[in-house]
């Protein structure tokens, strides 16, 4: 899976996916993560990639043609347009259901926007934009973040990134439901003892009582799943 994420702080999107499970299937070469500086397309002679909004309004708006530019440049070599996202506050909050949709992209590739400032010139969202995703309903200086977010969401479920399917099926969302709790050594730790059942080497009762607890803990954590089921 290719991610070509246009961006203002390439060197943010590095740092963080470079790291940890994300940065090492990106050493075997499962995904890629091509984070290419707009700035790099910019006619001014300053590098700006900004202007004043029309209608007045606090801050800067992102210019179309440097993006659009950065965008012919990436996709030039493609057959055809690859899906590309937003990373707005105005998208769809992002689930693990959609991102498992575009982890099975039949292009295996997807271009990344990231916005900064007071966001970027209609214009040139409805150019190239298929579909603008949030991660939250709250704002953020820029689309970076929630780009690392949305990279590392797809790519635990693209093959060879974890161990196995199992590895993200049972985790909270997948199912509809919130993972169950999970332990670890020792037994005991401030009073407070390992649930019996789970040393009990007995796998049916296990598994039960994970479903149980897990369909518990959404009850009463976050009753709005079931409600949306």
């Amino acid at each position: 899976m290719i991610f070509d994420v246009m961006t203002l702080f390439p060197e943010l999107i590095n740092k963080i996916t470079d790291e940890s499970i994300i940065g090492r299937a990106k050493a075997k070469g499962i995904i890629a993560v091509n984070a290419v500086d707009i700035r790099n397309y910019t006619k001014d002679r300053h590098r700006r990639v900004d202007d004043y909004p029309y209608g007045g309004g606090y801050g800067m708006v992102m210019q179309c043609q440097p993006i659009y530019d950065c965008f012919e440049d990436i996709t030039k070599d493609c057959k055809k347009k690859p899906h590309t996202v937003y990373m707005s506050p105005k998208g769809t909050v992002l689930t693990q259901k959609r991102a498992l949709e575009l982890s099975q992209l039949k292009q295996g590739r997807l271009v990344i926007l990231c916005g900064h400032y007071e966001g970027v010139d209609q214009r040139v969202l409805d150019e190239i934009v298929d579909e603008e995703i949030s991660i939250g309903d709250y704002v953020l200086t820029g689309g970076e973040i929630p780009a690392c977010v949305l990279i590392d969401c797809i790519s635990r479920m693209i093959d060879g990134v974890l161990a196995g399917s199992a590895a993200y099926e049972k985790e909270s969302h997948f199912s509809g439901l919130l993972e169950h709790p999970q332990y670890t050594r020792p037994e005991e730790w401030h009073g407070r003892r390992v649930p019996e059942i789970l040393l009990s080497g007995h796998h049916a009762n296990i598994e039960k009582w994970k479903d149980d607890t897990g369909l518990e803990l959404t009850k009463k954590l976050r009753p709005d799943i079931l409600e949306n089921k």
